[in-house]
């Protein structure tokens, strides 16, 4: 078990990175700081010897950190309703490039790995990779039976090194949580929670395979959108190999012109493949950035990188439809019902002026011209006014929400006139007519009657096994309840002085590392 002392020496030494880069001059300048954490940011600042004039440098104290906090970058860039719209922003722009590892280094961890030699599995190799990242490194190869193919190999350690870092997050998180008011709400216990779910599903290569398989199934029937296949013989859970993809990154607007392809069909088949994706199946890619995308010859878009992945349930992808629907339309009124069926906000307050607060989001974008128009504005708005009605934070849609950025960054690179609300529309208007009209919602209820009818026999067997017929040996009295002494010795104890004294540092440095990791932006 970590030691508080070495959570706090992390924590003190990650702030100090960040003072270095001007990271945490918005806490420092924040009004809603305590005077407490504003005296240890400026101890911080003091120490790295920076002064406050400095512009304000996000990714690039992140990438100074490492690996972890590279990621941690990645999905703070989710909330700008907690580090800022400027860190935000900043902060989607994070790109996990780094230094190659030695080829040397990547040959031991595949024949380690597999336990057989590289040349039994490859044919061939190239020793240079043609990406490195924080969490992995890819290189191209052929397999012995001559399919080229691509190697996604986790780099040595990494494991073990995300493991730490993690640890403190969730320290830190713990401690600034207990505070209650505005951190409360904000529930970086959950944040650090999802995060470490993604990661692990990151380190995994075997899940990122499956991730890939799963979403091919659910994307089968949607043309013009694919994703490459794993080979499983060559996959494990630091290795993965999937098909060569022969196309030009979805960025590169000039080879995309030259190749002849129609970027304004680019656009909109993306954006409805994404739609596909987390409406009708309630399974997307959530790390869509322009680095992962691909279009083939014949105009095919191609997804790479399945580390990150966001999951609806079916209820929860009714009311989303429904949102974004009403804002389309302007039925703020209906868009404040869904938030309080969904318990997105609290019953004591007012639904009407709910919708008045989202209508002061909606109208000032309805009729104006389709360049200035932005899901991300629109989506930023929101997040605005979650504090005033104390929503707390939903995982799942800050991960709609960080893609549903990205996406709309790429589509309107493809095509600046294309409008995300008017391309929406008529796919979330075809989704809510068949799964929310009566047709629907009669046949949810006999699947629902039918399906609990069924577990009818199931439950009454349960019941017989909980309350057997009397008979057999005499059921056992209850033993009376024992306190154990070392149990009432640690009770009267108590903390102690130098306990009190930890307790102190650690709530003073889990304040400063947590808000120096972007609390406040």
């Amino acid at each position: 078990m970590t030691l508080p002392a070495t959570h706090i020496r992390r924590l003190l030494g990650w702030g100090i990175t960040l003072a270095r880069h001007g990271a945490l001059v918005g806490i420092e300048n924040d009004r809603n700081t305590p005077a407490p954490v504003r005296r240890l940011v400026k101890l911080a600042r003091w120490i790295a010897l920076t002064g406050k004039g400095r512009k304000p440098d996000y990714s690039g104290a992140f990438r100074a950190i490492g690996p972890a906090a590279i990621k941690l970058g990645q999905t703070l860039a989710t909330r700008p309703d907690l580090v800022g719209d400027e860190a935000a922003h900043n902060l989607l722009e994070l790109q996990d490039k780094l230094p190659p590892v030695d080829f040397a280094l990547i040959r031991a961890e595949i024949e380690g790995t597999f336990g057989k030699p590289l040349e039994s599995l490859y044919a061939s190799f190239d020793p240079d990779p043609i990406g490195a990242a924080s969490v992995a490194q890819v290189h191209s190869a052929t397999t012995t039976e001559g399919r080229k193919v691509a190697v996604k190999i986790l780099r040595p350690g990494v494991r073990e090194k995300f493991a730490r870092d993690i640890e403190t997050y969730e320290w830190a998180a713990a401690h600034l949580e207990a505070f209650g008011g505005e951190a409360a709400r904000l529930r970086p216990r959950m944040i650090i929670a999802n995060f470490k779910r993604w990661t692990v599903r990151e380190l995994d290569l075997r899940r990122e395979a499956a991730s890939a398989s799963e979403l091919a199934d659910t994307m089968r029937a949607h043309t013009g959108y694919r994703i490459p296949a794993i080979d499983w013989d060559r996959t494990n859970g630091r290795v993965m190999t999937l098909d060569w993809i022969n196309g030009v990154k979805i960025s590169d607007v000039a080879a995309l012109d030259a190749a002849g392809h129609n970027r304004r069909d680019l656009a909109q088949r993306l954006v409805l493949a994404f739609l596909t994706q987390a409406i009708n199946g309630g399974y997307f890619h959530a790390d869509m950035h322009q680095g992962n995308l691909f279009v083939e010859a014949d105009g095919t878009i191609v997804a790479i990188d399945f580390g990150i992945m966001g999951r609806i349930d079916r209820r929860a992808r009714q009311w989303l439809a429904e949102i974004l629907y009403g804002l389309t339309t302007g039925n703020y009124r209906r868009v404040a019902e869904i938030h309080f069926e969904a318990q997105y906000v609290p019953s004591y307050h007012s639904v009407d002026e709910f919708a008045t607060a989202l209508r002061a989001v909606g109208e000032p974008m309805r009729g104006k011209p389709v360049s200035e128009l932005s899901v991300g504005q629109m989506l930023d708005g929101l997040f605005a006014i979650t504090r005033d009605f104390d929503m707390q934070t939903q995982p799942h849609l800050l991960l709609l929400q960080k893609t549903m950025v990205m996406v709309e960054g790429i589509a309107t690179q493809l095509d600046p006139e294309i409008n995300m609300w008017e391309t929406a529309a008529p796919f979330v208007r075809a989704w809510v007519r068949d799964e929310l009209g009566p047709e629907a919602a009669i046949s949810d209820r006999i699947r629902t009657d039918t399906e609990t009818l069924l577990r009818i026999p199931d439950l009454i067997r349960r019941i017989e096994d909980r309350f057997p017929p009397k008979g057999g040996a005499p059921e056992a009295a209850p033993l009376p309840k024992v306190d154990l002494m070392w149990q009432r010795k640690r009770r009267k104890r108590g903390p102690g002085l130098a306990g009190q004294i930890l307790t102190f540092l650690a709530g003073g440095a889990a304040v400063i590392g947590t808000h120096a990791l972007g609390w406040w932006g």
